[in-house]
């Protein structure tokens, strides 16, 4: 079958299909003596697989290193589950951060009127986070600590 075709077996889109080519995810297919490529019913589950872990979010990375133990019949399933555990992790540490941003927007958001005036403090929220940190006032001349009654008196 064509890339087209191809594409539409497996829900992976024909640039998508190029670009896994491109980074070795999955192998260059056979092409006709007219350049067209032609893919397999292997490729075509292949391509599903991929498509099934990017749907979970894995990697690319993540992704050569499923399909490397999906093909390699003598794996461990430990490996397998190892991949899937560190995914789990990521996946956890970025729920997290997106509750916390939802949390802080949620907070901005119910104090703000939503009205004519132009108080928001959504906007105010934003701009304070932007605004640069205050400087430390520098010592002059190399001195750091002055007691006043003392610098009087000499």
């Amino acid at each position: 079958m064509n890339i087209g075709e191809a594409s539409k077996a497996s829900g992976v889109s024909t640039k998508m299909i190029r670009y896994y080519e491109s980074i070795g995810l999955i192998k260059a297919p056979l092409r006709t003596e007219s350049g067209y490529r032609v893919y397999s019913d292997n490729d075509v589950h292949a391509l599903r697989f991929i498509s099934q872990a990017r749907d979970l979010g894995f990697s690319v990375e993540q992704m050569g290193s499923l399909l490397a133990l999906w093909r390699d019949r003598s794996r461990a399933s430990a490996d397998v589950k190892s991949i899937a555990l560190e995914h789990i992790r990521t996946l956890d540490e970025k729920a997290r951060a997106l509750q916390a941003m939802s949390k802080t927007l949620r907070h901005l958001a119910d104090h703000c009127h939503g009205d004519d005036r132009p108080d928001c403090p959504i906007i105010e929220g934003f701009a304070a986070a932007a605004a640069p940190a205050p400087k430390k006032r520098q010592p002059r001349f190399g001195v750091t600590d002055i007691d006043p009654d003392r610098a009087h008196a000499q």
